[in-house]
């Protein structure tokens, strides 16, 4: 019987006849529904779905609406469906009928209303304060949801660093009195977004940068609707909510991995093999970026070394993608847009920013300020010289590719406030004299205003280190807030939070004390908290209530005077209204001159110091304590 069954099915083959084709199956769409009123008509959808690319594709007629262009790519379980949403296409159901022979599978597609224009959409800019945090590490408020059982295996153990913790969404709704009594005005979560790696050698990815499915929330962390509830709230409390994104890589775990849509919807695709055309340093054909951000602006630099900086991969779990793809980019560009339509973020973080394609990042954010003129963007641009960094601005003269990108990320100031720490300011250029020669460069930026500021974060030591240097963590504090940037902080840091890379990432992520199951020690409250980490709160409080309501130091012009006596002066100055700020950077007692500052201070004899409340006096010498600092207005 067996062989007469073989022999039936050898005799089809051989006359060409085919099986009857199967109901056409669609896994899902992405995005699963789109908006109407926006400035870009083109709209991809993302069809997945077993062999779907041998189907035919309909549009039933829906007014404002065309089916422009169906694309099949290398592999046959994705589809790309373009439609052109004209603006004035009203809110509804279209319905896509997916036809393979006599087949047919009809899917509902729903357009919908945004809840605001584009330019309605207002993101962070100098009068706020970003307040920097990874949700893993602050708070458990739903410890039912750490183990999710259709998640790829991972582990929950808060004692090892490079492990899940816990934290989610949820923590993050019980705290939020916190951020709101402490001042800050804007949070900055690291991505939030499906990340589902299995625990590998002792390390996860609760980091959040590798991720796994582009439309929903990671489960550990809440659901879309959470994530949506929250920054409902935040707004309600006046805080603004800045997401972080990743175009330039993905998680392994990713379904394009395993069935890659097309052989160059990844760099280095080739990593299989042994061969590499440049000549780069590929080991049995992987290539890992450089990490070497320079040649992507080096005019001098040769193919290879912009070939591994920019198609590299960042490590061998996060595969690069192909940013010069169009429809990956298309992608990658709208899902940008979903998230700020369906959350109402305020922001966008955008890490690894050099090791995308230039020219796409560019056109990204080209279309992203066409539709949303007021929002902002801010670019992870990890070089320490502050010609790197402005040519990274929107509109540089420098730049031979316009980047469109509003804020780019002050890592010279991070690097130099950082060498401060632990020098005398001299008469030439140790200590705070780092601070002013790297101002003074302020002139290559387009707008300092929009240049983001920071002395730590999860990829540095902590400004602290494994010490207690309070003075000087409470100086940088005093130039990071007070300076021509928007600041951003790490959270932990007014509290005094400490930690080194040396050993593991983790010990500069450590969880927040107070957000768990069992704590102790509950640095939420003023009566958790030790002696020492309420003065550190109640300073920086003071500090940040202050901040903001002054528009001296959100728009004002600066001035600053080359340090004497180890003191390095700034003023802040806009609308007939001055800040003054003085810090000794050194660890004695010393004296200044206060005439040497009377283009700034004019006839005023006295002001008040925002931190201590103590009033100081402008005239003749003032004496300043060991890593002392005044903030004073008038």
């Amino acid at each position: 019987m067996k062989k007469l069954i073989m022999f039936f099915s050898c005799l089809l083959s051989l006359l060409g006849l085919q099986a009857a084709p199967k109901v056409p199956v669609v896994d899902h769409i992405e995005p699963a529904f789109w908006f109407t009123g926006m400035k870009q008509t083109e709209v991809q959808l993302m069809v997945y779905g077993p062999n779907i690319a041998a189907c035919n594709v309909e549009l039933s007629d829906y007014p404002g609406v065309l089916l422009k262009n169906v694309v099949e790519l290398e592999s046959p379980n994705y589809l790309l469906v373009y439609l052109e949403v004209a603006q004035n296409a009203k809110a509804g159901d279209l319905t896509l009928t997916f036809t393979n022979g006599k087949k047919k599978k009809v899917m509902p597609y729903e357009l919908r209303d945004r809840e605001m224009i584009g330019d309605k959409h207002f993101g962070f800019d100098a009068s706020d304060v970003l307040y920097m945090l990874m949700p893993d590490r602050f708070a458990d408020g739903k410890p039912e949801s750490d183990v999710v059982k259709t998640m790829n295996e991972y582990v929950v153990d808060r004692s090892q660093p490079s492990l899940r913790h816990g934290g989610d969404i949820a923590g993050l709704m019980q705290h939020l009195d916190y951020f709101e009594e402490l001042g800050v005005t804007a949070l900055w979560f690291t991505p939030l977004l499906e990340n589902n790696s299995p625990d590998r050698d002792g390390f996860s990815t609760y980091h959040g940068y590798a991720t796994t499915d582009y439309y929903n929330v990671d489960p550990r962390f809440g659901t879309n609707e959470e994530y949506r509830a929250l920054t409902d709230a935040c707004h309600k409390r006046g805080l603004k909510v800045v997401m972080d994104m990743i175009f330039n890589h993905c998680g392994f775990e990713h379904p394009w991995v395993k069935d890659q849509p097309s052989k160059d919807w990844f760099n280095t695709n080739e990593w299989l093999k042994s061969e590499d055309p440049l000549g780069t340093t590929a080991t049995n054909g992987f290539l890992q970026t450089s990490y070497k951000l320079t040649p992507v602006m080096d005019p001098y630099a040769s193919d290879v070394d912009k070939f591994e900086t920019t198609d590299g991969w960042f490590v061998p779990t996060m595969p690069d993608l192909n940013q010069k793809n169009y429809h990956v980019m298309r992608y990658l560009i709208q899902n940008s847009k979903f998230w700020i339509e369906t959350i109402g973020i305020d922001g966008i973080r955008m890490d690894t920013y050099p090791y995308a394609d230039r020219q796409a990042m560019s056109d990204w954010m080209a279309e992203l300020n066409e539709e949303y003129p007021n929002f902002n963007v801010v670019g992870e641009t990890w070089v320490t010289e502050p010609a790197y960094t402005a040519a990274w601005q929107k509109d540089s003269p420098n730049a031979i590719i316009n980047s469109n990108l509003k804020t780019v990320m002050d890592f010279s100031f991070y690097d130099k406030i950082n060498s401060a720490a632990t020098e005398e300011t001299d008469a030439w250029w140790g200590g705070l004299n780092r601070i002013y020669n790297s101002f003074v460069y302020d002139f290559l930026y387009v707008d300092p205003l929009h240049v983001m500021a920071f002395i730590d974060n999860h990829d540095t030591d902590r400004f602290l280190k494994n010490g207690q240097n309070v003075p000087m963590l409470k100086q940088a504090l005093t130039l990071l807030l007070t300076t021509r940037r928007i600041p951003q902080l790490y959270y932990g840091t007014e509290i005094l939070m400490n930690g080194t890379k040396e050993v593991t990432d983790g010990n500069v992520r450590k969880d927040f004390p107070g957000g768990w199951a069992g704590d102790t020690h509950n640095c939420f409250t003023a009566a958790g908290r030790t002696a020492a980490e309420n003065d550190m709160f109640d300073w920086t409080k003071a500090l940040l209530q202050w901040r903001k309501t002054s528009d001296v130091i959100a728009k004002g012009d600066m001035v600053h005077f080359t340090p004497i006596n180890g003191c390095y002066v700034l003023a802040r100055k806009y609308e007939g209204k001055t800040v003054l700020v003085i810090l000794n950077g050194t660890d004695r007692e010393t004296e200044l001159p206060m005439s040497r500052y009377a283009e700034v201070i004019g006839n005023v004899k006295t002001a008040k110091d925002v931190t201590s409340g103590k009033v100081v006096s402008l005239e003749g010498n003032l004496k300043l304590g060991p890593r002392g600092s005044l903030v004073l207005p008038y």
